[in-house]
């Protein structure tokens, strides 16, 4: 069963990043703070030994990949503007829920995105459904802000986790989850857990798919 407060113990700090199949680069350097962020407890225990004869045909999987742009289909922030994102993932996923993997979400450049001019959330998956529906991990959150003096935030050890469903433009869905950060935020759907539960988004170019 997919538990979505599940996240790995070591936190991954990404400096420079490659979208794949969308030839964007991130060079994550110059940022004004680096905040290490505390998630909801692993409250799943040790997943099952097994030896190392044991072939890896006995533990079937699903792969989940996507990449494109996705519509939030409203003006989160009251700009006047229909907010969008940039997204690419591939997941890799067991049946007993441990997954391998990296993904992705960029709110950036050709739309701003509550305020701000850049808004990334990636990192490794390590857990996830057996049907490659929904998976998460641990991941990196990196903002440039819009108003002020510009400056860059980034956040480390962040959970996260992201439920898909299948399907090109205006058909697959992708909708992401950040625990312990910008709770109350414009776009946040459920104010006061202490998480940044931002709205189901809609495939505007490119392909979910799960196999």
């Amino acid at each position: 069963m997919f538990d979505h407060t599940r996240r790995p113990a070591t936190a991954v700090r990404i400096r420079i990043t490659r979208l794949a199949g969308l030839g964007l680069l991130l060079v994550m350097a110059g940022c004004e703070r680096t905040n290490d962020v505390s998630g909801p407890a692993d409250v799943a225990g040790p997943g099952p030994v097994t030896s190392a004869g044991q072939s890896a045909a006995a533990r079937p999987s699903v792969q989940t990949t996507g990449g494109g742009t996705t519509t939030f289909g409203a003006d989160l922030d009251g700009n006047g503007a229909i907010n969008l994102s940039h997204f690419g993932f591939a997941a890799v996923i067991a049946s007993d829920g441990s997954a391998h993997g990296h993904f992705m979400c960029l709110m950036a450049g050709n739309a701003e995105f509550l305020g701000l001019k850049l808004m990334a959330v990636q990192g490794p998956v390590t857990f996830g459904s057996a049907d490659g529906t929904a998976f998460g991990g641990t991941a990196t959150v990196k903002v440039f802000h819009a108003v002020g003096n510009g400056r860059e935030s980034m956040f480390a050890n962040v959970p996260y986790s992201v439920v898909v469903a299948p399907g090109g433009a205006g058909v697959g869905t992708l909708k992401m989850t950040v625990y312990g950060v910008f709770d109350g935020v414009p776009g946040d759907g459920v104010i006061g857990n202490g998480n940044y539960d931002l709205a189901k988004e809609t495939v505007r170019s490119g392909r979910i798919t799960i196999h």
